[in-house]
């Protein structure tokens, strides 16, 4: 079913809908996109239910469509994420007036589970930054400038998300200004358009440098702009590619590229918290707007803590 066939009002609806996340709620494009599919699901859903106006949507047609996803096989953090977008869409249509009561706040919702995100210990982190480290050195042996520039931006990349637990989004959006290198800081735009300011060592910073002086000039063209890491054609980096190079660099250890970029952000909260950092703090260099979610990585170390103790000690 397409867009056109939906009643007018209901289209009319999820248009102006799209326009107020796009405008007012500063959310991702991925999360737009998200929304957007998962409302237009839901009201393909209520057409088929024979509703054509919004004054007709009730938490019967709510938990009836999301049954249907249920009987469909979809995950629990799907069915998850599409209460939160109706829920979504419905305060916004009570907002405006267009259904009398708003029955997002009825509808129950399964928990998605939660698992431990994977995480690198200290000595498999230094692997990987080691092994990205001599691939760099043997390319530059080489003498070939366009390929040492990708092999400096890749070293990078890694040191940094490591050094600082930026989001791979966070990272591609980052312009040479963002970087504060009397203060070793990035000024990093996050979710929701919310600005943090994040501190870097120095190993990260001498990485950055290394890049931005050696290998960014060899790839810059009229296309770079002040993007701070770029593509192979002069681009900004994308972050499929940013992801891929995570990903390579992470095989360096076993298991390593299971998770990926965000396996990289678990490492340094979870190397932060061991090291003695709070939680609120490691919530603030996370850019997590709940404390709850940072919350998930003091469960990561205390199962550290355990399996160092069943392997250490003589009574466990």
């Amino acid at each position: 079913m397409t867009s056109e066939e939906l009643p007018a009002p209901l289209l009319r609806a999820w248009t102006e809908f799209r326009r107020h996340l796009a405008a007012e709620r500063g959310l991702s494009p991925h999360t737009v996109r998200a929304y957007l599919g998962d409302v237009r699901s839901l009201l393909d859903h209520a057409h088929r239910c024979g509703i054509s106006d919004l004054t007709e949507l009730d938490v019967g047609v709510l938990r009836s469509w999301l049954a249907c996803q249920r009987s469909a096989g979809q995950a629990r953090a799907t069915l998850a994420r599409r209460g939160a977008a109706a829920r979504t869409f419905t305060a916004f249509a009570g907002g405006r007036g267009w259904i009398p009561r708003d029955p997002g706040p009825l509808l129950g919702m399964p928990r998605p589970h939660r698992t431990l995100p994977h995480v690198l210990r200290q000595d498999e982190m230094r692997t990987v930054l080691e092994a990205a480290r001599d691939d760099a050195g043997a390319v530059a042996a080489q003498g070939r400038p366009e390929a040492l520039a990708v092999a400096l931006r890749d070293l990078a990349v890694v040191e940094l998300i490591y050094a600082t637990g930026i989001r791979v989004s966070e990272l591609c959006g980052l312009d040479l200004g963002d970087i504060d290198h009397g203060r070793r800081c990035l000024r990093v735009l996050g979710k929701g358009s919310k600005e943090r300011t994040v501190p870097m060592g120095l190993p990260a910073h001498r990485m950055l440098d290394g890049w931005s002086r050696d290998g960014r000039p060899l790839l810059t063209t009229d296309r770079s702009g002040q993007a701070l890491f770029l593509g192979a054609r002069g681009g900004r980096l994308d972050p499929r590619a940013a992801r891929r190079i995570v990903h390579q660099r992470l095989t360096a250890v076993p298991g390593g590229s299971d998770g990926g970029p965000h396996a990289l952000r678990h490492t340094a909260a979870t190397h932060l918290l061991e090291g003695g950092a709070d939680l609120r703090s490691v919530q603030e260099f996370l850019g997590h707007s709940s404390l709850a979610t940072t919350q998930v990585y003091t469960h990561v170390s205390i199962e550290r803590l355990r399996s160092s103790y069943r392997q250490a000690h003589p009574r466990a």
